[in-house]
């Protein structure tokens, strides 16, 4: 029987000063995108911070219309987007434009965040969070449905509206079972940091009398971001720094005076350190494949050809090894 197993590119756009310019990483962006498209990959991921001095992407809404203009049938998954800090008609109208451009391939994971230099930026408090997530979400799934209402003391009227239905472009994220039921309460899909708590956001739903939406599920011990290589000790040399830069910048975020986060990710700026643990992998196309065969359903493989600000040279080399393989990848998530 066929697995539900997704590819996905995920792009964040960090661009550390010792790196390539910031505009020839985005060029290469929408380049990859495109040829993603056209080899078959599932998905396209795009995050969203603010105010990091590695120019960490802000629109991620921005990049994804874009992206869109260029292809035709993968999907794109933005998240998390941190929905506290925004105005939810603001991106209400974002979600609908970038959806009618797409066609109708656009997911968005709404998330509470929990930088705290984010929240004092855009005016708000982490302690509103949880109110923020419930009117925001709220918000959006009635103006998206075409709705014209007051909330929060004023009118709310979106157009133009999206091609789908919004419960079926909007998922909550996060990495506590409140995350699980909110998802659940609100009919949309769940996008969890842990893939324990995606049996909660079913429960949850079956309680409610509700059918799941979209959700996936984080398989433990599987690398945030594989880089493929003909020689993994060769690749592991090349992302290094890059990989070191990504975890040492999340790191930092998380180790913030007040930061609402458990971060995996503390102690791992060694590079040893970090290798070992497995969150970025270098692999071979035939330990892809080999890999791929023991993946579960409703689970993802990713790469981020422009990890840490990674030269498009060496992400265009994994990505052509992907190009290789994806005939054989497809073979093994059917079996």
């Amino acid at each position: 029987m066929a697995r539900d197993v997704k590819i996905t590119l995920s792009f964040d756009m960090r661009a550390p000063d010792w790196g390539p310019p910031r505009q020839e990483l985005y060029a290469a962006a929408i380049k990859m995108a495109a040829f993603a498209d056209a080899i078959g990959v599932d998905r396209i991921g795009l995050m969203e911070h603010h105010g990091s001095d590695d120019g960490y992407l802000p629109q991620p809404f921005t990049l994804a219309a874009a992206m869109a203009a260029v292809t035709t049938n993968l999907r794109f998954m933005l998240g998390a987007v941190i929905l506290p800090l925004h105005d939810p008609v603001l991106i209400a109208e974002q979600i609908a434009m970038v959806d009618l451009i797409s066609n109708g391939r656009l997911n968005v994971i709404l998330g509470a965040g929990y930088v705290p230099f984010e929240f004092a930026m855009f005016r708000k408090s982490l302690s509103d969070r949880g109110k923020l997530m419930d009117l925001g979400i709220e918000t959006i799934l009635r103006a998206l449905n075409g709705e014209k209402f007051e909330s929060d003391g004023r009118p709310v009227y979106v157009r133009p509206l999206p091609v789908q239905k919004p419960e079926h472009i909007v998922m909550v994220g996060g990495g506590v079972p409140a995350s699980a039921r909110r998802a659940a309460r609100f009919g949309v899909g769940f996008g969890p940091m842990k893939g324990e708590l995606v049996d909660i956001y079913l429960a949850e739903c079956a309680k409610l009398g509700r059918e799941p939406g979209l959700y996936n599920r984080p398989k433990a011990g599987m690398p945030l971001a594989i880089h493929l290589c003909e020689d993994p000790e060769a690749g592991w040399q090349v992302i290094e720094r890059h990989a070191v830069h990504v975890i040492t910048e999340y790191a930092k975020w998380a180790e913030a005076e007040g930061a609402a986060s458990n971060s995996p990710f503390k102690g791992l700026t060694d590079p040893a350190a970090l290798r070992h643990a497995g969150l970025f992998a270098c692999w071979t196309p035939d330990q892809l494949v080999e890999q791929a065969a023991k993946m579960e359903d409703k689970t993802s493989l990713g790469l981020q050809p422009l990890l840490g600000g990674l030269s498009p040279e060496e992400g265009w080399k994994s990505l052509r090894l992907l190009e290789q393989v994806m005939p054989r990848l497809r073979a093994a998530f059917a079996e």
